[in-house]
Parts: C-alpha cells; structure tokens; sequence
C-alpha cells in the first residue's frame, strides 16, 4: 500500500480542546479535493448499483475491454444474489490474452492442501461447490479495432441465490472506502481494539450493528496490512521533514545575507536536529512599529506532510488590511483550547445573537434558556466554551482595545493572506518562498478610494481629512447613525442617548469638558479606536465641528500609512470631478425638462450610457486630468 502525497501539505486544524478521541473538526471547504471526489464517486457508483437496469449477458454480447465485461457481469451479479471471480485466462504470441474466463464465486471444488505441522490445525470451510455458471469471453479485432464478446454464457447455479442485505456481505462487495480507511488507522494508532473501531463507525455513521459495508474480519486484514506500510511510510515523513527543514533554514540563512533587516531564529531536539523555526522580514519589522499595538496569533492550519503546526502572527493596518509581522512552524501543537466549527443553522443564528449582546447580564441570563434549548446542560463541550467566555464574548472584551480586529473583513482579509501563501506546495522552502511573496504584496494604493460626504457636516468633512477611507467609512457610518438619536441632559452634566424609536437600550454619555474628555457606556472607542454614534452625537449637541485631536488616532491617520500617497490628492481630483457632473447634470436637467421629446430622448441616451459605463473593466489607478467644461457651452 504506497502512500499518496498530498497536492497541498496544510490542512485546517481538526482538534477538539475537550480532548475526546470522538471529537475532531472538519471546516467548511476542507479536503475538498480528497474527501468530496472520493464520497461523489461512492454515491455515484451505489447509485448506479441501485437505479442502473442491468440485462442478463448474452452470447454475441460486444464490450471494448475485458475490464468493462467483468464490471457488468459483477454488476448483474450483485443485483442476482451472487458474486464472480476471474477464472482462467488464455494468450497467444500475436495476440496475447484472447480469452478471459469469469465464473460463479461457487465455481469449481476446494482442493486439499497440505495440512501444516501444527497440534490442531484449523479445518477451514470451502464455499465452492462446482456451480456452472460462467461467462468467457474472446477477443477479436474488427477493422483493427479491438474488441471482446461474449462466446459462453450460462446462468445456472446449484445453490441457493442470496437476498440484497445478504450479498453485500460477500468477500468481492465488502469495500472500506478512504475516508474510513482514515479513520481505522486513527483510532488503531490510539490504541483501540479493532471491535471497538467497528462499534464507533457504527456510531458515527449512525446505522445499525452488522450494517456498515464491511465486516470486523475486513478491518483487522486492513489494519494488519497497512501497519508494516504505516512503519516505513513514518521513516520516509521523518527523513523528508528532516531535509526539508534543513533546506528551509537555509532559505533563511541566504535570505538574512540580501536583507540586513530580516530576523529568524530555531530550536534544536537532544539529536541537534531542527525542530521549532521563526522568521520575520525587515518590512514586518517596521510595520510592527507603526501598528503593533494590536496583535493576533493565528494558528489555524498544521502541515498533513510534516505534522508541523503554523502560526502567523498579524496586525491591522490604517486602512483595515491584514499585516504580516511573521511565522513560526513548531513540532508540538499547544495543549491550549482552539476554536471549533458549530452545526445546525438555527443553533449558529442564536448563537451568534447571544455573542452580539452588550450586557454580560443579558449574556448570562439567556446562555441558560439557550443551553437548555437545544439540550446542552451536560454538554462538556458547551461547558468548556462557556468557562472561557471571558477570551471571546464581545461584552466580556469591548473594553480591550483591538482595532476592528474582530470583524468580517480584517478575517476575510487574514484568509486571503493564507490562500496565497497555502497553495499547492511540495516542500517548505517553496512555502518560504510564497510567504515571501504574499508578505507585503498587497502594499499599494489598492482600496484607498475617495469616500463621498454624505451628511455634509462638519466633523464628516475634517474627519475625512484626516483619516484613512477605511478608517473614515467607519466613523462616518457612525456620524450617519448619530442623527437618529435622541439626548437628554442630567444634572451632572452627562447625557443619556436613547434612539427615537427604540425605548430600550439606553447610553450613558459622560462629558468631561475640562480636557475635552467624553466617555460612552458602549465602550466603542476602547475597543475600536473610533468614535460611537452616542459620543458623536453629544458633540454635535456641543457644537463641535471638529473632532479633538485625541480622537483622531494616529494609527488611523493617512500620515500614518506604510505606502507613501503620491501623484494627485484623490480628494481633491474627485472634488473637481463630481463639480463638473453636479453642473453637467444640472444644465441637462433644465434642457430636458422642457418638452416631453427632450425627456424621453435624455431618459433613452442616460440608461444606455450607464450600462455601457457599468460594463467597462474597472482599473486600481483614478487619474483625473480633465478638460474645464462649462455647462453653457
């Protein structure tokens, strides 16, 4: 049994913290490749099984290959209640094999063997007992086209045939497909029996005793037969992982010659071989200055060549991007608890509710009517989840700061990240080599886009200023919102903001203008490093139409950015230009508006020219050098 090397070496993490043997992950979209294609043809093959209408073979019956007789006779076989078996073959110097004998699983009688010198040697049973059926096939060549027909054929049997849940127990139907040949292996190296292997399966599959495609006797010849390629198969990993290693610190080592700024370091075992290897480039170095006071770890993927689990570790840029500060690939995974996927839509929709919730009172009263929803109070791994809660609830952390670390697009932003630098790969230099890459590629002006105004206040215009598009689109989300609540003084010179519509879920708002201070309940400010719609609208309410400086940070500042802005202010450019439409579009209103024909004709021409515009490719450089254009012209 030779091993299949892999098209990609790394693979999600399949660990479960609770540590139970039964319990391992698979992510949306792993093993696609693998797993997918392998059940996509099980399916297909049963269903061809079970749908398929197979005819009883004929003499004259043609097939292109003998291979292709064989599979039908199998076939209609199964679907009688019997199996085959390739009897004799017969060959000639011209035309080689040129006939093929197929016959019953019963065909012909057991002949005595010679009983080995043992005290009580076993007397084993023959199934044989010379059933005549058959099919013999020969090959012949038809305008120099080779093909097979049938010259025998009979199906008559001595014995009794065998119903459907019968037959699938016969020696040539019992198949243990990929997947499962996976899992046996995995509980055999854990050290369970090959009984209680069986009984998991039946378990996991959820079918009866006695019901799964194969009987114990398979699983013991299979794990009886990979164990000795399991071995040899371990020595050729350890010795691939060993030289990998060796090629990738050197990788490393010519790569600290051409960049004086790039940093890496490794551990050795007791044998003074590589086991743990660190790298970080000179450009993550200095983008660690700029934006490191929010930093994740991520260990989401381990190497299925090398066993080796990556870490990665990353920042947020000014303009809400993934920043790679560097990686590590270590031999031993962490005993800490990681993340797992949940099932079941209806659970994943509440779930998600709950971790939305603001107030850790609230959290902790409906966790109870939750838990007990869906039957979870003994749950361990529920119980774990919820001992943790303090590392991953939005109300336990919204006082931390982790500048939007934990939305939707910085994730997509990571996964994209990982995409470039985990596809296919044979060896951990080329993985070095597209880490390399990926590192800082997406270093340009990619994203940075003029952001229109939309409430045309103050604070929007001196904000945008000052601030990234990212950065802005964020606050002026907030800004937009803020106009739709309400604010109420108090004596202490606070403020309780309330939104006009909602009689719950109150603010508390507290102003301090000695220092120019203000502090919201919400806590958006400590968390994000922007502005809540709450503190905005207080301001506004103080008649500021500027943002303190101390809320404008310097890590969403435009000044702050990695990549030098050059060439023409984008702002300012798509000031110009949105003038130049604001005043076309005025003078062809005024002329269109009046005849009907003049309507009718602009309505006509303005729809094709928009979808003709909405069909251009779209390019990452706005350069505007456009003409002056008088609208009485």
């Amino acid at each position: 049994m030779a091993m299949k090397p892999p098209t990609n070496i790394w693979i999600r993490r399949q660990q479960c913290p609770c540590g139970d043997w039964k319990c391992y992950i698979k992510y949306e979209g792993d093993d696609q490749a693998s797993t997918s294609s392998q059940q996509e043809k099980t399916e297909t093959t049963s269903s061809l099984l079970s749908s398929e209408v197979v005819f009883t073979p004929y003499v004259g019956q043609i097939f292109k290959s003998d291979d292709e007789a064989f599979e039908y006779y199998s076939n209609f076989a199964r679907k009688n209640g019997f199996s085959i078996r390739k009897a004799r073959s017969t060959e000639s110097q011209n035309l080689g094999i040129y006939r093929r004998d197929f016959v019953c699983y019963r065909s012909g009688f057991n002949q005595p063997r010679k009983k080995a010198n043992v005290e009580h040697p076993r007397d084993r049973k023959s199934v044989r007992c010379g059933c005549d059926a058959k099919l013999y096939l020969t090959k012949e060549i038809v305008d120099g086209v080779t093909q097979w027909y049938v010259s025998q054929f009979s199906n008559v049997h001595n014995h009794e045939l065998l119903e459907d849940d019968q037959v699938r127990m016969l020696p040539a139907y019992r198949k243990i497909q990929e997947a499962d040949q996976e899992r046996i292996l995995l509980l055999s190296k854990a050290g369970f029996p090959v009984n209680r292997i069986v009984k998991v399966l039946e378990l996991e599959k959820g079918v009866q005793p006695g019901q799964l495609p194969f009987i114990e006797k398979d699983v013991r010849n299979f794990v009886r037969t990979c164990k000795k390629t399991v071995q040899e198969n371990d020595a050729l990993l350890t010795e691939k992982r060993e030289n990998d290693t060796l090629e990738l610190l050197e990788a490393c080592k010519n790569m600290a010659e051409r960049d004086v700024d790039f940093v890496y370091d490794y551990t050795t075992d007791e044998n003074e071989k590589v086991e743990n290897i660190a790298w970080s480039f000179g450009d993550s170095i200095r983008a660690y200055t700029l934006f490191g006071d929010v930093v994740t770890f991520d260990t989401s993927y381990r190497s299925i060549t090398y066993g080796l689990l990556l870490g990665v570790w990353f920042g947020m840029d000014n303009h809400g991007k993934a920043i790679f500060f560097g990686c590590v690939l270590l031999q031993d995974e962490s005993t800490h608890s990681f993340a797992w996927a949940l099932q079941y839509e209806e659970f994943k929709a509440e779930f998600d509710m709950l971790c939305r919730l603001e107030s850790v009172e609230d959290f902790e009263h409906q966790w109870n009517h939750f838990v007990a929803r869906f039957g979870l109070v003994s749950d361990k791994h529920v119980a774990l989840l919820f001992s943790y809660r303090a590392f991953w609830l939005f109300s336990y952390i919204r006082g931390y700061f982790l500048a939007r670390m934990m939305t939707v697009e910085f994730s997509q932003s990571v996964d994209t990240f990982f995409k470039k630098i985990l596809s296919e790969q044979t060896c951990l230099q080329v993985f070095f080599e597209q880490v390399c890459a990926a590192a800082f590629g997406n270093s340009t002006r990619e994203g940075v886009q003029y952001v229109h105004i939309k409430t045309c206040m103050p604070i929007e215009e001196h904000a945008r200023s000052i601030l990234t598009p990212y950065a802005f689109r964020v606050l002026q989300h907030e800004i937009v919102l803020s106009t739709q609540y309400a604010t109420t003084e108090m004596t202490n010179g606070s403020y309780l903001v309330r939104h006009y519509k909602k009689m719950d879920g109150e603010y508390l708002v507290i102003w301090i203008p000695e220092d120019e201070q203000i502090h919201c309940s919400c806590k958006e400010f400590e968390h994000s490093g922007i502005l809540c719609r709450h503190s905005l609208r207080v301001l506004v309410v103080k008649n500021y139409f500027q943002l303190p400086e101390k809320y404008l940070l310097l890590r969403w500042r435009l000044e702050n950015s990695l990549v030098t802005m050059e060439g023409p202010n984008p702002q300012s450019s798509s000031d110009e230009c949105a003038q130049a439409f604001h005043s076309l579009a005025a003078a062809l209103l005024t002329e269109s508006m009046i005849s009907k024909e003049r309507f009718s004709y602009v309505h006509k021409e303005l729809t094709g020219l928009l979808d003709h515009v909405r069909n251009m490719p779209e390019t990452n450089e706005f350069v505007v050098n456009m003409p002056a254009h008088n609208a009485s012209d």
